[in-house]
């Protein structure tokens, strides 16, 4: 099993657990909320959802059952299963749980089957990796940077208390499949900022973390992306359709990073904000997922609605896992 943090500021191992569970559930729930608007442009959501996708409906452009995981919370249990796994190499656990995934070896899929929705880099990877049987030498190379390890980076967060080890199975968990340094210093970068969140940092200290964090793996460009997401305002963005993000939110893994602490500083209820997120259109499940993951963090689970919670694919399994990984 993963090297499990302790509780040392105060917040109790009840206070620990709350946050875990609303950091796996947050990205569960951003995922599977903005999966009804994934690749509607900004105008298009503002059309058919003037106010935003507000509950958990599914549907979409790929036909979700409302509250199903897509790759975003799928890949992110691939990763979480690696830590409640006991012992061995928690990077072959993870690459090999996201084989069985890609496989149709996964809850609620024809085995056999491929999965519905899966980035090109991420494909990339797992093929190199059952080609090598190294997942330290998968990867999609350099140039592809897309936010699919992002997505799914936050368990070791939530299960590794060392920061030197955090950092590295951060990065070594990326690069399975998205290996430019953008993705893996991007995801060293978050989960130092969820981590400082979960040891009880306030939400502009914890960013300062992974800032600082960019700044020493030689990522200069991972920190403007969080020094952009300082400065983001998610309320007038989703009102007004201009975030001004490089690439338009879609999909490219500093955008996702900076709606990612745009959403963390973003004072307003986790709801509201996720629910913003989506509205700018783009990777919504994606982008969702990301900052529902911090904001879970930040806020617990109880601020994740209830009816949210219970439409949503592994809220019971992702509940007990929360148990283990305070304990």
């Amino acid at each position: 099993m993963g090297e499990h943090s302790t509780a040392t500021t105060g917040l109790g191992q009840r206070g620990r657990r709350d946050r875990i569970a609303g950091g796996l559930l947050g990205v569960h729930a951003g995922d599977s909320l903005g999966a009804t608007a994934e690749f509607m442009s900004w105008a298009e959501i503002h059309a058919i959802y003037p106010q935003g996708v507000r509950e958990i409906i599914g549907g979409g452009k790929l036909g979700w059952p409302a509250g199903h995981a897509t790759d975003d919370t799928d890949l992110t249990r691939a990763v979480l299963l690696a830590y409640l796994s006991p012992g061995g190499d928690v990077v072959r656990a993870a690459a090999d749980n996201m084989v069985r995934w890609w496989h149709g070896d996964w809850p609620g899929r024809e085995p056999g089957s491929r999965p519905r929705d899966a980035g090109g880099a991420t494909i990339t990877g797992l093929r190199r990796y059952q080609q090598t049987e190294d997942p330290r030498r998968a990867g999609a190379g350099e140039g592809q940077a897309g936010n699919g390890s992002l997505m799914r980076c936050l368990p070791t967060a939530l299960a590794v208390a060392d920061p030197e080890r955090r950092i590295r199975e951060s990065m070594e968990i990326s690069a399975i499949t998205h290996d430019d340094p953008r993705c893996t210093v991007s995801c060293a970068a978050y989960n130092e900022i969820a981590a400082a969140l979960l040891a009880g940092a306030a939400p502009e200290e914890a960013v300062g973390v992974g800032h600082q964090v960019a700044l020493r793996l030689g990522g200069a460009d991972v920190a403007d992306s969080i020094a952009y997401g300082r400065r983001l305002d998610v309320a007038e963005a989703a009102t007004t359709g201009r975030s001004l993000l490089p690439h338009g939110g879609r999909g490219f893994v500093l955008d996702s990073l900076s709606l990612g602490v745009a959403a963390l500083l973003d004072p307003r209820p986790l709801p509201e904000v996720v629910i913003d997120v989506a509205r700018l259109g783009g990777d919504t499940d994606t982008n969702a997922a990301i900052a529902g993951g911090l904001l879970g963090i930040r806020d617990g689970l109880a601020a994740i609605p209830e009816r949210w919670r219970a439409a949503l694919q592994f809220t019971d399994e992702f509940l007990a896992a929360a148990d283990v990984l305070a304990g």
